[in-house]
């Protein structure tokens, strides 16, 4: 079977294994966000953190519950990483330095998981397990938490009580993340991930020499790596490491893991709206955009014109041969139009055009499909602003499932699209302005800028991948990029809620003949359009210096 015979199956079976979930999946969360039982261990939670489940919260509550949360799992996290030496399985490794351990700490509970270490040389397997892994459930589980309380605005009227933070909080663990993690983490054993509690092993290689391989409780962390969109990697290669992702499978069931809550979730908005043509809607926008930039890349990284990538059949530098191109470019797709950050493969060393549709993936604000909840509200968000354009262009007031869009609305939409690209081209401008962002180039000229440009935007958007060639173990870099992860991350958050309860205190408006129907296929363009052409007018001059500079010399 050829090569692109073979990408073009494995495209059509992980298409076919999330259209066969999304249903039952998107109906189950949709059951769980709006029931009203609680399950006795979610009991003996609320107990612990002294909640009250049953009580509504207004959009600042709420807003300040996922803030102080947030704030409690930076302090916890950094602390634990400090005193690292002082914990049980440690495996003997020092303290986390002080930079190294905010930039960590903001990277985890940002849900971005951007990584300037070496998670086998660097980390012990409690500071993985309880610190790490911990982290990648409840910053999912947030995430969740704040896109479904927009779908509540959307769906309540005359009031502006959009739930409870810690019974939507504590639910997406216990009733999804965690079973699937479950079943997932046996999945990934089974294919030969590693489980288990070793710490280094030395074997002796063919030649001799002596090499120290690490055990540890991978496959657990790599489920909920790739099923929370978290990214970040127990061992240092990431996913293209072999006890992490053995085979194509393994790489398959990654993939279709990091795809699968939020492409479901748009099943949950229809059904909480009571409209599942609303959601298909915006489920069809995602897909359009994810689909093109498979293709894209794939056929980028194919069609490569250099000489050793036309003999080797490709451009395979930084690849691994057991998944080839067409994997690898699903893989790069798939986790730079989510949240999530886990890799495959090099970025660095994709073509200038691959590397730089990655890159735009994670500009768009990552709404194809999105991270886990950060992608559903970063669309219906989008949609928002569609609505509003397409009312202006037909003289109509802007309607979106019965709320007008008005003044108020639009300005919370604005300030969110607004604060992601203030915080990649400023702390891009930044880096490149002083010698501590030039130092960490590995490269000069146009790609070097791009792995500056990646950084801040995988920072900012919560991705955390990276062009790996590039040096961000530095104090500066620490730093900035934390700061931009949390501030990418909560601030968003804040206008995000705002939204959510304005349109919820709004009385329905009855459709009529001049209403927008928003779930045809019409404004699904529109969308698809609107979400192209912020992204283009924002990030083109900085995409020119980088991606499409180099591309084109």
């Amino acid at each position: 079977m050829s090569p692109i015979l073979a990408d073009v199956l494995q495209l059509i079976a992980l298409i076919g294994a999330l259209a066969l979930v999304h249903r039952p999946l998107g109906d189950y969360m949709a059951a769980v966000y709006s029931s009203k039982r609680h399950l006795r261990v979610e009991k003996w939670i609320y107990r612990c953190v002294g909640a009250n489940p049953a009580a509504e919260m207004r959009w600042p509550a709420y807003l300040r519950a996922v803030l102080a949360f947030s704030a409690v799992g930076v302090l916890f996290l950094y602390a634990m990483q400090r005193l690292q030496d002082k914990l049980p399985m440690s495996l003997g490794f020092k303290p986390i330095d002080p930079d190294q351990a905010f930039n960590t700490a903001a990277s985890f509970v940002s849900n971005t998981n951007w990584q300037s270490y070496a998670g086998e040389s660097a980390m012990g397997h409690l500071t993985q397990m309880t610190g790490l892994a911990v982290q990648n459930f409840v910053s999912a589980a947030v995430g969740i938490a704040v896109a479904v309380a927009l779908v509540r605005g959307f769906a309540r009227s005359r009031t502006g009580e959009l739930g409870n933070f810690w019974s939507d909080l504590v639910r997406g663990v216990v009733r999804i993340l965690l079973p699937i993690a479950f079943v997932s983490a046996i999945l990934l054993v089974a294919a030969g991930a590693v489980q288990n509690f070793a710490g280094m092993h030395e074997v002796h290689t063919l030649s001799g020499s002596a090499q120290h391989l690490p055990g540890g409780p991978v496959a657990s962390q790599e489920a909920v790596k790739e099923l929370g969109t978290n990214g970040g990697g127990f061992f240092n290669a990431n996913s293209s490491h072999p006890y992490e992702n053995p085979n194509g499978f393994s790489n398959l069931l990654e993939i279709f893991l990091i795809l699968l809550i939020p492409f479901s979730l748009t099943r949950t908005f229809g059904k909480m709206v009571g409209s599942v043509r609303q959601g298909y809607a915006i489920l069809a926008a995602m897909g359009a955009i994810w689909l093109a930039a498979v293709v894209v890349v794939t056929v980028s990284e194919y069609a490569h014109p250099g000489t050793a990538a036309q003999l080797a059949g490709g451009a395979m530098e930084g690849k691994e041969q057991r998944f080839g191109e067409g994997s690898s470019s699903l893989f790069a797709v798939s986790t730079t139009m989510t949240s999530t950050g886990a890799v495959n493969s090099f970025h660095d060393s994709f073509t200038a055009f691959g590397g730089g549709v990655t890159l735009l993936g994670m500009m768009l604000g990552e709404i194809a499909p999105g991270g886990v909840g950060s992608g559903l509200y970063g669309m219906l968000v989008m949609a928002v602003v569609a609505v509003f354009l397409s009312g202006l262009m037909v003289g109509r007031t802007p309607e979106y499932l019965g709320k007008k869009i008005g003044t108020r609305q639009i300005k919370f939409a604005a300030c969110y699209i607004l604060v992601t690209p203030a915080l990649v081209l400023g702390g891009t401008a930044l880096a490149m302005a002083l010698p501590d962002g030039k130092e960490a180039m590995t490269n000069i000229g146009a790609h070097g800028f791009s792995e500056v440009l990646y950084a801040y935007t995988s920072g900012s958007n919560n991705n955390g991948s990276a062009f790996a060639g590039f040096g961000a173990d530095t104090p500066f870099f620490n730093t900035t990029i934390g700061l931009c992860m949390l501030l990418g991350r909560f601030l968003p958050m804040v206008f995000v809620l705002a939204l959510a309860g304005s349109l919820a205190e709004q009385t329905p408006v009855p459709a009529t003949a001049g209403t927008l129907r928003t779930e045809k296929p019409l404004f699904t363009g529109v969308l698809v359009g609107c979400v192209l052409i912020v992204t283009g007018l924002t990030f083109f001059p900085a995409l020119a210096l980088g991606p499409l500079a180099e591309g084109l010399s």
